[in-house]
């Protein structure tokens, strides 16, 4: 596919999850997510953003607004939002008051990124009231009715969120298929591809939307990001060393066994077996991982292929200290 490329290189984010560690605890996991929204807001990252998962020992951002706040209050400058709020499990009026909320407490630095997927089991699901049939109407009618409802209140407008109506909170679609690809460009907003567990239909869903795009009062062109997961270190060994953490949470997911993020394992791919090594290749097919040589070759590759406008990094890197180095090391090298 020929890319449709910007003349810079695509800006940096961050998408948290907000992992529990193995011998930690989901107070040490949000301390960690402070701490590494200051030191991406300190490299110059664009946004910090949380998405919203249930019932998942290994993941404390359930309560996403709470912690979108919480971030925001941390911090000065970074936008914060959402990557993203599962829209199915929320009246829009509620998201509408809670980002509207954000958005006036923290103004110019809020996003609001929407998913359409339940990001949960069924049981819970149903424990979140979400027991009704959804269609495929309900999720277009919902994003609608949320930008009406943080946009300035029209004469005579029966249902008014205080505070949202007037905040103008941006709207990014989230997705990992063709559907969100074609609201997004229908609506003219700004798209995230989930390419950091979904890369499948990546240059698909941006063709698509790319080609379908309409220009809106809020976006003049398409605007893509793309979810990257990478792992620096100072060495390629190192670094595969450290991603063992990421491919055996990758691992667990594929096969219904999540849990805590784990340390490390020397050695741990081939240990594997081939099929379980190609799911989790599959799984991270746009991951970069290695050197700062490696990290800058493929960011460049990944930037050359698709056009995108900015990257949303996720970097689970067991060791907090780290961490804080992978990001540090990707940064330098994507300038």
């Amino acid at each position: 596919m020929a890319a449709m490329t910007s003349t810079r290189p695509p800006l940096l984010s961050f998408l948290d999850l907000v992992a529990v560690r193995e011998g930690g605890t989901v107070a040490q996991a949000l301390e960690l997510a402070v701490r590494t929204a200051r030191h991406a807001e300190s490299l110059g990252f664009t946004r910090y953003w949380l998405a919203e998962h249930h019932n998942m020992p290994g993941i404390a951002s359930s309560a996403t607004a709470v912690l979108v706040g919480h971030i925001a209050g941390a911090t000065h400058r970074i936008r914060v939002g959402s990557g993203g709020i599962m829209l199915p499990n929320h009246a829009p009026l509620v998201v509408a008051e809670a980002f509207g909320t954000l958005e006036t407490l923290y103004p110019g630095r809020i996003d609001l990124g929407l998913g359409r997927a339940p990001g949960t089991d069924p049981a819970t699901m149903r424990a979140l009231r979400r027991d009704r049939v959804e269609t495929e109407a309900d999720f277009p009618r919902d994003v609608v009715e949320l930008q009406r409802l943080l946009a300035p209140a029209e004469p005579g407008q029966k249902l008014i969120a205080v505070p949202g109506a007037g905040t103008e909170v941006p709207i990014w679609l989230l997705g990992s298929s063709l559907f969100s690809a074609q609201l997004a460009a229908h609506l003219g907003l700004p798209y995230a591809f989930a390419s950091h567990f979904a890369p499948r239909m990546l240059h698909a869903a941006i063709e698509l939307y790319r080609r379908l795009f309409k220009p809106s009062k809020v976006l003049a062109r398409p605007y893509v990001m793309l979810g990257v997961p990478v792992v620096a270190a100072p060495t390629d060994e190192e670094a595969q060393y450290l991603a063992s953490s990421t491919y055996q949470r990758v691992l667990g997911i594929i096969t219904g066994q999540r849990g805590l993020l784990p340390p490390p394992v020397e050695g741990y791919l081939e240990r594997l077996g081939y099929q379980e090594r190609q799911a989790i290749a599959d799984f991270l097919a746009v991951g970069v991982v290695g050197s700062p040589e490696t990290v800058r070759a493929g960011l460049r590759a990944l930037a050359s292929e698709t056009g995108a406008d900015e990257f949303m990094l996720v970097s689970d890197v067991f060791d907090a200290e780290l961490r804080l180095r992978s990001i540090t090391l990707t940064a330098e090298a994507h300038a």
